[in-house]
């Protein structure tokens, strides 16, 4: 056998090789089907797994629980909405838990930009490299590693406590409260808010800036005017993770956070594993469904995911 009939042979024959040309064109052609093709498995499970369960847990909010036997009753009604409105508690929880996640996101926004303007825009190589490795690091140890290493360091007698004291200050109590929590969140989601800012600064063009000297702009007039406004999609798009992460935790409260500091993910894995409630429970869970969808409309529109 030849060298060239060997090669048919092995590339599936001259009839394989024909359907195949076929086949890419016809695909080449139709672009609907090639996307098809390429994204259907993972949207099928999209859809199947994340979107059929929201629509599911959103359902689930309307059914009750029998008082007398626990069990689920497809009975549709708003008690649990009527209940989460009603009572103080639930509404003093869901608006700690927003107020926390704003202001955790505004804290790591105003720490994110001057670090991310040096690391980005005066930073020499080589410091930039160490920057984004002390970025990183707290990324590659654990999330309870990192919430039990704050609950030392808040303690009565921890290590923040004792330098305040040798430094004459005398000492703070925000151990297991909700100042905690904000410093504790603030730490652990500020990588999620630096990267995208960080890339929002690199992203402008040089000549922007020089064009803002030129014009006799000052530093902090360029800083405020030119370069602020190119890199709040960055600092939006940031938002979004450190805002969605503290909205949906409820691990950290429970750790450092005090009796009165429970989140509505608290609430949320009580109902469902201690009183068995899981129709409250879900309408609980929409409050932060709810919030996320008009914050992330919101964001869309301030061009967050272009930066993303």
């Amino acid at each position: 056998m030849g060298a060239t009939a060997r090669a048919e042979v092995a590339a599936g024959g001259p009839g394989l090789r024909s359907a195949r040309r076929r086949a890419s064109a016809g695909l080449f052609k139709r672009g609907w089907l090639r996307l098809t093709l390429t994204l259907g498995a993972p949207a099928a499970w999209f859809v199947l797994i994340y979107l059929a369960a929201l629509a599911i847990l959103f359902v689930s909010a309307f059914w009750r629980v029998d008082s007398f036997t626990g069990a689920v009753v497809h009975d549709w009604n708003l008690n649990n909405f009527k209940t989460i409105v009603e009572t103080s508690t639930y509404r003093t929880i869901a608006v700690r838990t927003i107020g926390i996640a704003a202001a955790v996101t505004v804290t790591d926004a105003l720490l994110a930009i001057p670090f991310a303007y040096f690391a980005a825009r005066l930073a020499p190589r080589r410091l930039q490299t160490v920057l984004f490795v002390i970025v990183l690091v707290p990324l590659w140890t654990s999330y309870l590693v990192r919430v039990y290493a704050w609950r030392l360091i808040l303690a009565q007698d921890g290590i923040l406590n004792w330098t305040l004291h040798k430094l004459g200050f005398g000492g703070v109590n925000i151990a297991y409260s909700n100042w905690a929590m904000w410093v504790v969140f603030s730490y652990l989601w500020l990588p999620f808010m630096i990267l995208p800012v960080w890339v929002a600064f690199e992203r402008v063009p040089a000549s922007f800036l020089e064009a803002s000297a030129d014009l006799g702009a000052r530093g902090w007039t360029t800083f405020r005017r030119v370069l602020l406004p190119l890199v709040l999609p960055g600092v939006v798009a940031g938002s979004i993770f450190t805002f969605s992460l503290t909205l949906g935790d409820f691990i950290t409260p429970t750790l450092v956070g005090g009796a009165g500091s429970d989140f509505i993910g608290n609430v949320v894995y009580s109902n469902v594993g201690i009183a068995n409630n899981v129709p409250f429970a879900a309408a609980f869970a929409t409050i932060p469904l709810l919030v996320m969808g008009v914050y992330l409309l919101v964001a869309r529109k301030l061009g967050a995911f272009e930066a993303l």
